[in-house]
């Protein structure tokens, strides 16, 4: 099982960025999907979160400009990131607990990271 995400990207203050992450393997079920990221010096953080339930969770400072969603038919987990601003950038990183032929109650699971650069 891996993440792989995508959609990363310089854009300018105001912008907007979509990332991607697909989840491959021998998958069973996925339970939480969400995103974190991590500035330079700084810790990794959530960003949002999906359960499988649809029901989501956003950190404060992203609150009506990041929409987190999700398809479960492509065990998808998407981004959508509006009115970007210098402080968004970082790496970010997809995670999700999934439940595999492996690992039956779940394991939890982190994708590559994916650079968002928001600059002037």
């Amino acid at each position: 099982v891996q993440l792989q995400a995508s959609g990363g990207g310089l854009v300018q203050p105001g912008g907007s960025l979509r990332l991607s992450c697909a989840a491959s393997g021998s998958i069973l079920s996925i339970k939480d999907m969400g995103w974190f990221r991590q500035a330079p010096g700084k810790q990794r953080e959530l960003v949002a979160d999906v359960a499988s339930g649809s029901t989501t969770n956003y950190a404060e400072s992203v609150k009506g400009r990041f929409t987190i969603s999700r398809d479960n038919a492509k065990n998808t987990v998407y981004l959508q990131l509006n009115s970007l601003k210098p402080e968004d950038t970082a790496v970010y990183y997809c995670n999700a607990v999934i439940m595999s032929y492996r690992f039956p109650l779940g394991k939890e699971y982190w994708g590559q990271g994916t650079q968002v650069t928001v600059s002037s």
